[in-house]
């Protein structure tokens, strides 16, 4: 076996990634705190061809030296908007008749390996701030609240782990 070279994994340009048929699956980062984290699902995002990523509150904006780190180019192929208050971006998504689901611990959550995405709809996910999670409001109104479960003595992961588990698991719901 021998490891494959970057010039025989025959990426997308930028112009063709920008082209090709998306995943139906929109990205809300609400709060983020972390560069490193925003870097990392923009790239997690690139790679299964997300429709857009949200950018909203307190979250920061490409471009800047300490996102590009993670992101490694993807702020350009990815299609963003920044918006500051992410309960109205969900009131409008939902307008558009777009699902919400936040990625969250609550009540009534439905753990990641039961949720079922339609395959007809598109669906949006919220990921929350690194310490507060995904704001109360925006959990109340969130038509399911996912939960990924966990077995050990934390109760957490860091949101670009969350994000790349979650992403897979909806990828092959929505693709296969």
């Amino acid at each position: 076996m021998r490891k494959l070279k970057n010039s025989e994994l025959e990426r997308l340009t930028n112009a063709q990634f920008k082209q090709i048929a998306k995943t139906p699956i929109i990205v809300i980062l609400d709060n983020i705190r972390s560069l490193n984290n925003i870097g990392s699902v923009f790239r997690t995002s690139d790679a299964f061809l997300v429709e857009k990523i949200y950018l909203c509150g307190i979250t920061a904006t490409p471009p800047h030296r300490d996102i590009h780190k993670t992101a490694l180019g993807s702020t350009d192929s990815v299609t963003w908007e920044y918006v500051e208050n992410t309960l109205d971006l969900i009131e409008k998504l939902k307008t558009e008749g777009i699902e919400i689901a936040a990625i969250e611990q609550a009540e009534e959550s439905i753990f990641l390996h039961d949720f079922m995405p339609k395959k007809d709809k598109k669906i949006a996910i919220v990921l929350g701030n690194e310490v507060k999670g995904v704001q109360q409001q925006v959990v109340s109104n969130a038509d399911y609240c996912v939960e990924i479960p966990q077995f050990g003595t934390k109760h957490s992961l860091n949101i670009s782990v969350s994000y790349g588990v979650v992403l897979w698991d909806l990828f092959n719901k929505l693709k296969h």
